[in-house]
C-alpha cells in the first residue's frame, strides 16, 4: 500500500493486521470495479482503492460487525469519492441547472418514433449504445449522481443498503437517483443525435 502509512501499520499487533488482511483483501476486485466505473481511468481507480484500505486500516479497531466489512469498506470508498466531489465543487454544465428535472427520454423517444415497430421502444433505444458510450455518459455525471447509480446497478444494492453507504435517508438516495437517471438519459440522448439515431430539428 504505497508505505504512505507506516506508523499506523506498525501499530497495529501482528494478529490484527493479519485478520484485517483476510477481512478485507477478498473484496480487493469489488472495490477496484467500483472505483473503476467511478473514475473511468485505472489509475485513478488504484489510487482511490489504496486510499481506501488506508482508511479501513486506520479505522479497523471500529469495525464491529466483521461480516458487514464489504458494506464497510464501500462505505469508505464511497465516502473518499462524496469528499472529492465537495471539495471540487463541480457544477453541472447542462444549461439550466433545472432543465435534467423535466427531460423524458421516454417522451423523446415516442416523439421522434425511431423504432416504429417495436413493442418495447425503450429498451429497444437503449440496446442502441455500447458499453463504451454508456460509461462515457455516466462519467459526465458529478459524483453525487453517478455513484448512487453505480452503487444499485452495479453491485445490485436495496435502497436501504445505499442509505447505509452513502451515509444519508432513503429519501436523499431516491431523490439522487432520479436526477442522475435524467442527467444520463440526457447524456444518451445527446450521444443518440451524434450518431444519427434520433432526427435533430433545427429552429
Amino acid at each position: 500500500m504505497g508505505g504512505q502509512d507506516t506508523g499506523t501499520a506498525s501499530s497495529l499487533d501482528p494478529q490484527e493486521r493479519q485478520r484485517f488482511e483476510e477481512l478485507t483483501l477478498p473484496h480487493l476486485d469489488s472495490l477496484y470495479r467500483l472505483a473503476v466505473r467511478l473514475k473511468g481511468d485505472s489509475q485513478d481507480a488504484e489510487d482511490l482503492v489504496q486510499d481506501t484500505y488506508l482508511k479501513a486500516l486506520r479505522a479497523f479497531s471500529t469495525l464491529r460487525q466483521p461480516e458487514r466489512v464489504r458494506s464497510w469498506l464501500f462505505q469508505i470508498l464511497s465516502r473518499l469519492v462524496m469528499d472529492h466531489h465537495r471539495s471540487e465543487t463541480r457544477e453541472i454544465t447542462m444549461g439550466d441547472p433545472k432543465e435534467p428535472d423535466w427531460f423524458s427520454l421516454y417522451d423523446q423517444i415516442w416523439d421522434e418514433d425511431p423504432f416504429p415497430y417495436s413493442d418495447c421502444l425503450h429498451d429497444d433505444f437503449l440496446k442502441q449504445f455500447e458499453d463504451e458510450e454508456v460509461r462515457r455518459a455516466l462519467l459526465h455525471l458529478p459524483e453525487v449522481y453517478r455513484l448512487p447509480l453505480v452503487l444499485l446497478y452495479g453491485e445490485e444494492m436495496s435502497y436501504r443498503d445505499l442509505a447505509e453507504v452513502l451515509g444519508c435517508p432513503v429519501g436523499t438516495v431516491m431523490s439522487r437517483l432520479h436526477r442522475g437517471r435524467k442527467i444520463l438519459e440526457r447524456e444518451l440522448w445527446e450521444c443518440a443525435k451524434r450518431r444519427g439515431l434520433v432526427r435533430t430539428w433545427k429552429t
